[in-house]
């Protein structure tokens, strides 16, 4: 395989972490990228509220060093406010800008904006035309199947978005209407890659590296996103780097003092970046995704929705030890 690129930028690995508001922060970026993502997004940023210049939306923007190559997902309706948000995302050095055209919660659909924004072809293309006219960085675009399966048009908006400039298109394989719950459709994902020339992403439901070789295969994709499998198990870049590299070779898998050691680091981090009230709080979800598949894993979920401190985090590690 050839080395994965898109425009100008190059990727370490075809494997990428998909963007997920409340979970893909900076410490969490980091994690994966140490993990063998090769690639990493920011949590959806309002363009709207950049327009108010939001404190809380400029530190979402916030990139290390340590999370390279990195984007900065937009989201929006309006194609002006969107080229503002991309020339104001400009100023935290991101390798690319990502435009949100999947998002199916009703808080942001229902404005108009995310998957919303594929029930208006044109306006897709609007907005890619602007926001490309707005950066010399590679733009790419994340949609779905469609908005319901009357409107099955992943084909059409890719298409569209490639001819307003995007460098590149993710495709998730479920309708707005589908959320996350029926199975991935991979042939629409498929069909949109043989329908452009740029770039695909495959994305839904990569929970294991044979099933990410299984996608890639099955879609003709090269590169391939992964979001909630990866949670409490960021070991999923690493396994799946190993199995394109070499199917036959035997994956490693994370020992107990591995899991709890980097589910320790990792909120460490949050708290570092965030401060420990606020990381705590939001930490709790993140925690419960390191005790899938433990003994005991329903007690311990009970009390990762109680921490408070990293002192509680230590305990609760030490339970978990002391078995």
């Amino acid at each position: 395989m050839t080395t994965p690129k898109i425009g100008s930028v190059t990727f370490p690995s075809r494997v990428f972490l998909a963007p997920m508001a409340g979970v893909t922060d900076r410490a969490y970026r980091e994690l994966c990228m140490r993990m063998g993502a090769g690639y990493c997004v920011s949590e959806m940023v309002s363009s709207k509220a950049l327009s108010f210049q939001s404190k809380k939306s400029e530190e979402l923007m916030a990139i290390s060093g340590a999370e390279r190559p990195c984007g900065i997902q937009i989201f929006g309706d309006e194609p002006s406010c969107m080229a503002e948000a991309a020339q104001h995302a400009m100023a935290h050095h991101p390798d690319i800008i990502d435009i949100n055209m999947g998002c199916p919660a009703p808080k942001i659909s229902g404005n108009g904006s995310g998957c919303a924004l594929m029930r208006d072809p044109q306006l897709c293309g609007e907005i890619v035309r602007a926001v490309t006219a707005a950066t010399e960085l590679p733009v790419t675009v994340k949609i779905r199947k469609g908005w319901d399966d009357d409107s099955v048009n992943a084909v059409e908006v890719a298409k569209i978005c490639e001819q307003a400039g995007a460098s590149a298109v993710t495709v998730h394989g479920r309708t707005r209407q589908q959320f996350y719950k029926p199975p991935v459709d991979y042939e629409i994902i498929r069909q949109v890659r043989e329908s452009v020339s740029i770039p695909v992403i495959a994305n839904g439901d990569v929970d294991s590296a044979q099933k990410a070789k299984e996608v890639m295969e099955r879609t003709g994709c090269d590169l391939i996103m992964v979001g909630r499998a990866s949670l409490g198990n960021p070991w999923i870049f690493s396994q799946i780097n190993a199995c394109l590299a070499d199917p036959e070779t035997p994956l490693t898998y994370p020992t107990l003092e591995e899991k709890l050691d980097t589910m320790i680091a990792h909120i460490t981090q949050m708290v570092a970046y965030k401060g420990e009230y606020v990381a705590m709080r939001q930490a709790r979800k993140l925690v419960i995704g390191y005790f899938k598949g433990m003994r005991g894993a329903a007690a311990l979920r009970n009390e990762a929705g109680k921490l408070s401190t990293l002192d509680d985090l230590y305990q609760l590690k030490e339970k978990v030890i002391r078995g």
